[in-house]
């Protein structure tokens, strides 16, 4: 397959360590399928599991960059897999792979913490791609959900949530330059396009972004874009 060869030869040539990923699902021939297609396209795969216990286990012993998770799994649901493994390690990327398009499972897997969710419908070639963006920190999904997951994102503003105490430190203070990067976070724009859009590198976004997760003591996307929504930074 053309377009897994020059992903696999991409790779090779930043000298960058390949992509470390986890593929999750209970059917055995559908996760040998995805995992062989990934290791094709230049990923390290480094486990799958064919259950959720069984999947927070090996994912905490083998630290994968990318963890590719069904939701209907066996002995635990992929929403507490992703839960769970997220809480641990913030660092960590889900990408959901399902056969649901239901909003519902959507939305559930991103309040649990997935970056992603692809549908099972979509190609190796949108596979891989989605796991290497994934991997970067972009959020990717299948087209025709990100505008329910901006939404989403609206509505969990819109609620009332606690007030600091009189006695509790005021927020951070962030850079004029990362306040710029959370405002495009917020208007759901992807890495690739903030960095396009002011014009530097897509590795600088993610410092910025890293850094303002790090400052406000925050786990992921979800809650940085609920931060800027709630300062209404997606109006400016």
């Amino acid at each position: 397959m053309a377009g897994a060869a020059e992903a696999a030869g991409a790779q090779r040539r930043t000298g960058e360590d390949p992509i470390k990923v986890m593929v999750v699902d209970d059917h055995p021939m559908w996760r040998d399928a995805v995992a062989r297609d990934l290791a094709a396209a230049g990923f390290a795969v480094v486990a799958t599991a064919g259950d959720g216990e069984q999947a927070v286990r090996r994912a905490r012993a083998v630290g994968p960059d990318v963890l590719v998770l069904d939701l209907n799994l066996p002995a635990k649901p992929g929403v507490q897999v992703c839960k769970e493994l997220v809480g641990a390690n913030p660092a960590l990327r889900v990408l959901v792979l399902s056969a649901s398009g239901e909003h519902a499972d959507v939305l559930e897997a991103v309040k649990s913490g997935a970056t992603g969710y692809l549908l099972k419908s979509a190609s190796t070639e949108e596979l891989t791609d989605a796991v290497r963006r994934t991997a970067a920190g972009d959020p990717v999904f299948t087209p025709g959900l990100a505008g329910l997951v901006l939404g989403e994102y609206r509505r969990l503003a819109s609620e009332p949530v606690a007030s600091a105490g009189a006695g509790e430190p005021k927020a951070p203070r962030l850079t004029d330059r990362e306040t710029e990067v959370l405002r495009l976070v917020a208007k759901g724009l992807s890495y690739k396009q903030i960095a396009e859009r002011l014009v530097i590198s897509h590795r600088t976004v993610q410092n910025h972004v890293q850094n303002t997760l790090g400052k406000l003591q925050l786990h992921n996307r979800v809650e940085l874009v609920r931060y800027a929504i709630e300062r209404g930074l997606d109006e400016a």
